[in-house]
């Protein structure tokens, strides 16, 4: 399923929330839908399964932060959970770099370049959320 697909079949009732307009957001969600197919994969080999947990919370991690810090009254607040989320991402690279092998490096490469996506959101977002008043 591509990006446009699978945000073509969210239910209004979710993407009414103003949430949704944070594209980062988005991709996070797209990354979990992804990566739930990835640990059913990893822990198919008894090897790999703390290795998948790890990585299904830390790719569920990024989005929950993401909601959390965009739930925050004060700017210096959401940055600072926008920079957990931004955390969460490296890890969930990391852990998919460990399981490459499994994986197979297409995954891998997808993967890779839609977390590299939303840190580098991240990263434009943050520092705007810390330097405004």
């Amino acid at each position: 399923m591509t990006y446009e697909l699978r945000e073509a079949s969210i239910p209004a009732s979710f993407t009414a929330d103003s949430l949704w307009k944070m594209v980062a957001y988005r991709k996070s969600l797209f990354l979990a839908d992804l990566a739930w197919r990835d640990v059913c994969k990893l822990a198919g080999d008894k090897r790999m399964i703390s290795l998948a947990d790890q990585l299904y919370r830390a790719v569920g991690s990024i989005g929950a932060n993401i909601a959390e810090g965009y739930s925050r009254g004060s700017r210096k607040d959401r940055a600072r959970f926008y920079e957990y989320s931004l955390g969460s991402a490296r890890e969930s690279r990391d852990w998919y770099f460990k399981g490459r092998h499994i994986l197979g490096e297409d995954v891998f490469l997808h993967r890779s370049d839609l977390i590299a996506e939303i840190v580098k959101l991240l990263l434009t977002t943050i520092p705007q959320q810390r330097n405004s008043t």
